[in-house]
């Protein structure tokens, strides 16, 4: 908004000069030593703050390196994402740094209160333009905090399902099977619920197989768990975590049997174990005569 000066504003300031060098010029004719003694007073001691100002700066400087080096290695002690430590770090060192040019400039005598009053203020109004950012910047923070997921898992979260490629502080990016790049906004996730497939090191597999009424279902449930004893990939209870394969009559349906197959495997190979038994169930059993079942509907016509 430009300012309107008028001229009676003008004539003002004009007046004011003269007056100032009015009294500047009186005090030279009336007692110029005092003048220049008072001249000389008020330049040292300005030179005082000045010293004591650049002194603080520099002191102040110095702990807040010192501080951001003691944060970097508690950080690298307690292997702390890389994105979280450097955010904090970087919060730290703006927010000490802010604080130290206030206290320094107060040192000069310049009332630093309308200062932070309108740093106080500006910082309510991003705030509130960026509402959305700050949510999703507050689930940045959780998100890298409790690490639900970490670079390199599977997840299933809002809807998506893909390999974490990078978490930073405002969203996660998963890759998908089809090489898309999906961005997910923290914010969300973070109050959504998360699938992750790979937190642990072994996780388990479950499939679920219909047959038609009327199998043999001790030869079915053989032909079934010999699938999974022939994988090499499938666990035991001899590793820890693990339990040994399991295939059961799982529930009677009104058109099929269903069956359910269960398997430990490591997190590298699920995806892999996934669906080649998935591929070993379609061919293999219709083999050994165990047929899968089709909705079907039994009509019975009465003469």
């Amino acid at each position: 908004m430009p300012l309107d000066i008028t001229p009676v504003d003008t004539l003002n300031v004009a007046d004011s000069a003269r007056v100032a060098i009015a009294n500047v010029a009186n005090a030279l004719i009336t007692d110029p030593n005092q003048f220049f003694q008072e001249l000389l007073r008020d330049g040292i001691a300005f030179a005082l703050k000045v010293v004591a100002a650049l002194v603080i700066y520099t002191i102040g400087a110095w702990l807040i390196k010192r501080v951001k080096g003691m944060l970097r290695r508690i950080f690298e002690r307690r292997h702390t994402e890389g994105t979280l430590a450097t955010f904090i770090n970087s919060l730290v060192s703006i927010s000490l740094t802010i604080l130290l040019v206030l206290i320094t400039i107060s040192t000069l005598g310049v009332n630093t209160t309308s200062i932070a009053a309108v740093l106080a203020a500006g910082g309510m109004a991003i705030g509130m333009a960026l509402s959305g950012t700050v949510q999703n910047f507050a689930g940045g923070i959780m998100i890298l905090i409790f690490r639900p997921f970490k670079t390199g898992d599977y997840i299933e979260a809002l809807g998506y399902f893909g390999k974490v490629s990078e978490v930073n502080i405002v969203s996660t990016k998963l890759r998908t099977f089809d090489n898309k790049t999906i961005i997910l906004p923290n914010g969300a996730l973070s109050n959504g619920n998360i699938q992750n497939y790979f937190e642990h090191e072994v996780n388990r597999l479950e499939w679920l197989v219909t047959l038609e009424y009327g199998v043999d279902n001790a030869k079915a449930k053989e032909a079934m768990m010999e699938i999974l004893k022939n994988d090499p990939r499938i666990l035991d209870s001899t590793t820890p975590g693990a339990a040994n394969p399991f295939v059961g009559l799982n529930a009677m349906k009104d058109s099929y049997v269903e069956y359910t197959m269960k398997a430990w495997v490591k997190a590298s190979d699920y995806w892999d174990v996934k669906y080649d038994v998935n591929e070993k169930i379609y061919t293999s059993l219709p083999e050994k005569g165990l047929n899968f079942a089709f909705p079907q509907l039994d009509v019975h016509i009465r003469n």
